[in-house]
């Protein structure tokens, strides 16, 4: 097998190895996914891109990987990165990009702040998807000292816990529980948010198919999403999660603004033996 390139970027800290598989996509085994994950004898990251060609209006298709080798729906810190290479690529201020959630559109004024429209959020309980019927708004749910989440899906299924500190929850412990309860079919991305003194919300997640991240956008907005629904936050907020703050709107239509930076980290090549799987 062949060397690879990638670039690493992340978005607040939300890490991303991006293939360019417009020409030839790679192919890519489950254990050749995880030892590019291993941060100590691969690359490291919290989701694997591969930028694919699309058949659709859009720039492109992007594929995405968690770290331990599952297919995600929708990841908003990789498509703000995503959409920055696209930007400077073609020399415009505005791309589409085509995920298996669907089509996201992205702007941005200075190529460095990317907002995101990621669309209307879901809340039907099929469509989160719960194994049973239940309000979204308030599930019957409790996972140790969580309770009461709000169920949002963003592309991807996430669930919402209110708590009184945020930084308090023992989100290693609790996390992967929540995130793999019968009542979750395709498991589900845990939030824990508390408010601010200032107003703003404080939040941390536990991502499917990753653990602990330093950011999570699609988690942001189901978060902003829930917040409005329980009456803790309006139209707009300023979201502070582990890896900095994201900016969040509900749009009059309805969808899901998100803004915030983007970074580069380094150029590589992914090694013929670390392709086999051999971390």
């Amino acid at each position: 097998m062949e060397q690879i390139p990638f670039i690493k970027m992340h978005g607040l800290g939300n890490d991303f190895v991006i293939i360019d598989g417009r020409a030839t996509p790679p192919e890519l085994s489950g254990a050749a996914l995880r030892a590019i994950a291993d941060r100590h004898r691969g690359v490291g990251y919290d989701q694997l891109i591969v930028m694919e060609p699309t058949a659709h209006d859009a720039d492109i298709f992007m594929r995405i990987y968690n770290s331990d080798g599952s297919e995600a729906e929708a990841c908003g810190n990789a498509t703000r990165c995503v959409a920055h290479l696209l930007m400077e690529e073609a020399d415009k201020n505005a791309v589409t990009i085509e995920t298996r959630a669907g089509f996201l559109a992205a702007t941005t004024e200075d190529r460095q702040h990317i907002v995101i429209d990621m669309g209307l959020p879901k809340l039907g309980w099929q469509d989160i998807p719960l194994s049973r019927e239940e309000d979204t708004k308030h599930i019957n749910l409790t996972v140790g000292p969580l309770s009461d989440p709000v169920g949002v899906n963003m592309g991807n299924p996430h669930v919402v816990f209110f708590v009184e500190d945020a930084e308090a929850v023992d989100l290693e412990k609790w996390g992967p529980i929540a995130e793999t309860d019968p009542i979750f079919p395709a498991k589900a991305n845990i939030s824990v948010v508390s408010k601010m003194e200032n107003g703003d919300l404080r939040l941390r997640v536990w991502e499917r198919g990753v653990g602990i991240t330093l950011a999570c956008g699609s988690a942001a907005c189901a978060t902003i999403v829930a917040a409005n629904i329980r009456g803790l936050a309006g139209k707009e907020a300023t979201l502070h999660l582990n890896g900095g703050p994201l900016d969040l709107r509900l749009g009059e239509n309805g969808h899901v603004f998100m803004g915030g930076p983007i970074a580069t980290a380094y150029h590589g090549t992914l090694d013929a033996n670390l392709l086999k799987g051999a971390a």
